[in-house]
């Protein structure tokens, strides 16, 4: 038996209650009903090797096989042994089940057909129910009846879209998604795809291909389901005005002819904002046909305020502005048209850039502000990237400043200059002046150190001595000190942070809550009793909390509020009795950030500190079970 045909069986040994008609056998699997009457003579032949199995067919009731239990469990076992499936796959093929099928599916339907008891299919219904309610879906439970999904069908697709998202044991590397379509199904989609992308030179990313490739099947499957997405008619309107629209027009006519379908205008629109809401690379900043002008302002206001609370100067990167205009544009489509994406980054993202992660969601809550527009934590992860990248850019470009003193003249000066720069790009060179103007120039010029040729005697500023021939001898010596320099500055930019701002009487040690809002809510509520911050400080510090978990990794969690809500910077720490599950992982050590606007270039030394600090377990575990707040101290600025 073929496929198609192990499938009928299947479906007519679990159905016990009843005819099945040849009309809705042909719906289930997608085929003619000649083709249903066919398969059935295959399968009474089939079912000649069962003695008390009959395939009875009765003209205007339908089918039904009769037979013994014992025949028909043996029979539903070789079926399911040749293929056996994981929980996992079987978790994913029973949420989409529910999310296409119109009528309610029992739980003894599920444990027949996966030949697992009824209580295991009882728990998958409950760890789906749970995953389906952050698409707005509810599964509802009728005694007698089954289950059955209710929400929308533009819910339901974006469902069908995330399967892969299900348990967090499935391979992110690859789409089950695509497992629940036929080979030719997902060959004739995506060839039309890339031929599409080819003939009006798209630029889209790789992963939004993917994306759109798992849109159109599931859009394939429900218009052959006869269940249509719903458009309003100003929607239409405008869709029908974008290019991409045009693009949608000749994708449809390719997919109608391939599959004999023919689609609602509906879901042309539908699949019009999904095209649009596609992530395009770099080289399709072009494609962007009308960069709408209230994206183009939100980038700069976005760009300023994190150029504010980083202190870098992010308006002269042209690339983050690219990147932003590009990225944005499909973040805020993609909003407005209700299509969410989980980013798989995420985590590792606010553990490896807990600092960049955090300036970023605090600009975002302005943003919400200004804009009323809520951009989620996974899709503000993808921005850490972007202002991640332009600060190492920037980074680049700020060269130590230099100064040269040499004995020998402006002619050797220049030429050591010119070595200096060609090797080391950086090092910028400020100046090349003598031995006796070195103290005057010092009071009008600010500079990192000096490179001279001759000893100097009480400057007050880092300098090495070398030959003006400067040698490969020089150049060792050179590379050694400037190295040695970065390090030190590096260390006088984390003094001891945790003395500087933390006191004893914002430590916290044995704290007992049952959540994560009730510890930030309590640590806010201490800084604004003692006057450090203002009282709207705590609602600040817990929406921050609502909007993403601030855990970084580590057993650390870094909690803050709104810094102009800040009289006086100041951390406040907090040990938990008993780790507590804060977004994805469990916490024990809680430092609550709250540093005035006027400290904030402190915020990221302060945070590195506690980034590396969540990278050594043993001491964060040593943490834990310290009461005395001068024995904290003495731990955490080692």
């Amino acid at each position: 038996m073929n496929d198609r045909q192990k499938e009928l069986l299947r479906i007519l040994l679990v159905h016990k209650e009843g005819f099945l008609h040849i009309k809705d056998l042909s719906e289930r699997l997608e085929c003619a009903e000649k083709t249903v009457r066919n398969d059935l003579d295959r399968l009474e032949e089939y079912l000649l090797d069962y003695p008390s199995a009959g395939l009875i067919r009765k003209p205007g009731y339908g089918i039904t096989i009769e037979m013994e239990e014992a025949e028909r469990s043996s029979i539903l076992g070789s079926l399911l042994s040749s293929e056996p499936k994981t929980k996992e796959e079987r978790l994913v093929e029973i949420a989409y089940q529910l999310l296409t099928s119109r009528e309610a599916i029992t739980l003894q339907y599920f444990a027949e057909r996966y030949y697992v008891a009824k209580a295991a299919i009882k728990k998958d219904i409950e760890l789906i129910s749970n995953w389906f309610i952050r698409y707005g879906l509810e599964l509802v439970s009728k005694p007698r009846v089954g289950n059955i999904i209710e929400g929308t069908e533009l819910q339901k697709r974006n469902a069908l879209a995330h399967l892969s998202e299900l348990h967090s044991s499935l391979s992110p590397e690859k789409n089950v998604v695509l497992d629940l379509f036929l080979p030719y199904e997902i060959s004739i989609v995506r060839k039309a795809l890339n031929d599409m992308q080819d003939t009006f030179s798209l630029a889209i990313s790789d992963s939004s291909m993917d994306s759109l490739l798992v849109h159109a099947l599931i859009m394939v499957k429900r218009t052959r389901q006869r269940s249509p997405i719903f458009v309003k008619g100003d929607a239409k309107e405008e869709a029908c005005k974008r290019k991409e629209y045009q693009y949608t027009t000749w994708l449809f006519e390719v997919l109608e002819s391939a599959f004999g379908l023919a689609f609602p205008e509906e879901e042309q629109v539908y699949f019009t904002w999904h095209l649009i809401s596609s992530k395009r690379t770099e080289e399709g900043m072009d494609q962007l046909l009308e960069v709408d002008e209230e994206i183009t302002r939100m980038i700069r206001v976005l760009m300023e305020k994190m150029g504010k609370l980083t202190s870098a100067p992010y308006e002269s990167d042209p690339i983050l502005n690219n990147g932003l205009t590009v990225h944005m544009q499909a973040v805020i489509n993609r909003i407005n048209f209700g299509f969410p994406i989980t980013n798989p980054l995420l985590t590792n993202i606010k553990k490896m850039y807990p600092y960049m992660f955090n300036m970023v969601m605090m600009a975002l809550h302005d943003i919400k502000r200004t804009f009323q527009m809520e951009i989620p934590e996974d899709e503000a992860a993808y921005m850490v990237l972007h202002f991640q990248a332009s600060l190492e850019r920037l980074g680049k470009k700020q060269a130590r400043k230099a100064l040269i003193v040499c004995h020998m003249g402006i002619g050797m000066s220049h030429l050591l200059e010119a070595k200096i720069e060609q090797q080391y790009r950086e090092i910028e060179i400020i100046a090349c002046i003598g031995k006796a103007e070195v103290k005057d120039y010092l009071k009008e010029h600010k500079i990192d150190f000096i490179i001279s040729t001759i000893p100097l005697e009480k400057i007050n500023i880092e300098h090495i001595v070398i030959s003006p021939l400067f040698g490969q001898e020089e150049k060792n010596r050179l590379s050694q000190f400037v190295e040695g320099f970065k390090q030190r500055q590096d260390k006088l930019l984390e003094p001891s942070v945790f003395s500087q701002f933390l006191n004893e009487e914002t430590f916290f040690p044995h704290v007992e809550k049952a959540h994560r809002y009730e510890v930030v809510e309590r640590l806010a509520n201490a800084l604004f009793q003692k006057g450090y911050v203002s009282k709207d400080y705590i609602h600040s510090a817990v929406n921050r909390e609502r909007s993403s978990a601030t855990a970084i990794g580590g057993g650390i969690a870094i909690p803050h509020g709104n810094p102009s809500m800040v009289h006086t910077s100041v951390i406040a720490a907090a040990i938990l009795k008993e780790r507590l599950e804060w977004g994805n992982e469990k916490v024990s050590l809680v430092f609550m950030l709250a540093i005035a606007k006027e400290d904030q270039s402190k915020v990221r030394g302060i945070i590195g500190k506690i980034a590396s600090l969540s990278e050594t377990p043993l001491l964060v575990h040593a943490l834990s079970a310290v009461s005395d707040y001068r024995e904290f101290l003495k731990m955490i600025d080692y």
